[in-house]
């Protein structure tokens, strides 16, 4: 009979986790697209799920207002409210990503093509991201080196801005943080001087929020 009473009770209590962190993914869904336009009908699923060690699914957003190419941003760092990474800005947040490339999902697995070689590089940086998110706190205009034995995207450096506006994203409880490559030389302005001077002159330059590279540097 206990044993009845307390595993309905625990079916109950799953449900209600489970309404719970729906509601929670429609509400930051909903939220993502006052930001970033209309999402793309199509996700970039990985085989393995993020929160069993696997890899994230990728969200794709080609009408961002103000911005040529395509965003990418991720929905699995914060699956319930409150829950982090969280920083100095945002009481929780995603990650976003852009390319000037249109977005063209049959090549995004190509690395010979220009968006499938953007498509890659984005989503090995995401993925190395959001894990290290977990681990440190990290706010806007903070930068970012990989390692040189990182597959892929050692030596890569990395600026990070918020790009949510701030009040929206404290009453929703979520932000965005852009996560943008820059050059060596960029990076070592950044830090020598300021991430937000570094900022201003990508966005002067008309190089903000891009993570191509095929472009000289602003300093």
């Amino acid at each position: 009979m206990f044993g009845r009473l307390f595993g309905k009770k625990k079916k109950k209590q799953q449900e209600r986790d489970e309404a719970a962190a729906a509601a929670w993914y429609e509400a930051k869904s909903a939220f993502l697209e006052t930001v970033l336009g209309k999402e793309h009908d199509m996700v970039g699923h990985s085989v393995i799920p993020y929160y069993l060690g696997g890899a994230l699914d990728l969200y794709y957003y080609p009408n961002v207002p103000g911005v040529a190419g395509v965003g990418i941003a991720t929905k699995e760092l914060t699956e319930e409210p409150g829950q982090e990474p969280s920083n100095r800005a945002y009481p929780a947040y995603e990650l976003v990503m852009f390319t000037r490339h249109p977005l063209d999902l049959d090549q995004a697995n190509d690395p010979d093509t220009p968006f499938g070689r953007a498509h890659q590089n984005m989503n090995a940086i995401l993925n190395a991201m959001a894990r290290y998110c977990g681990q440190a706190t990290l706010n806007p205009h903070d930068t970012c080196e990989f390692p040189e034995d990182f597959d892929g995207i050692g030596g890569k450096c990395l600026i990070l801005d918020a790009y949510s506006p701030l009040a929206e994203s404290k009453q929703t409880g979520v932000g965005l943080m852009l996560v943008m490559e820059v050059h060596r030389s960029e990076m070592d302005f950044a830090r020598s001087h300021s991430g937000g001077e570094l900022i201003e002159k990508l966005k002067a330059a008309g190089r903000y929020p891009y993570s191509d590279l095929d472009r000289e540097a602003v300093v």
